[in-house]
């Protein structure tokens, strides 16, 4: 655990990975985890937990499918919130790039419980060390 405080601008310019998101701490038994990302992600889902989304810089979408209704898509710009239900489809994108911040249980896994096959550029993880 982190026992200093974390400058987010300075963590983020630590790395150059898109979809490769960094365990900048915890909070009981959830990871606070940031990432820039850029292009797409994949579909994907987690069964057990919601999945909260804070866009740091930039914009970021998320595609959703929702039981029971058509495909949308939010839009989040610099500064926004969002959180994917659980058991929601779900493909995070940015066309410009973006930098964003996580709440996840420790050990929940980038591309969720099931997803389409994860393409190169996306790093299928339960977050990397900030260091």
């Amino acid at each position: 655990m982190i026992s200093e405080p974390v400058e987010l601008s300075t963590a983020l310019a630590s790395f150059e990975a898109l979809w490769s998101p960094r365990i900048v701490t915890q909070v009981n038994d959830y990871d606070v985890r940031i990432a820039k990302v850029a292009g797409e992600h994949v579909w994907h889902r987690h069964d057990n937990t919601d999945e909260f989304f804070l866009v740091l810089s930039g914009q970021l979408s998320i595609a959703l499918r929702l039981p029971g209704e058509q495909e949308r898509t939010v839009v989040l710009p610099q500064g926004s919130v969002f959180v994917v239900p659980r058991g929601t489809d779900h493909k995070p994108f940015s066309a410009d790039g973006a930098a964003i911040l996580m709440f996840e249980p420790t050990g929940t896994l980038s591309v969720g419980d099931h997803h389409d096959p994860v393409p190169d550029h996306v790093d299928a993880t339960a977050g990397h060390d900030l260091r």
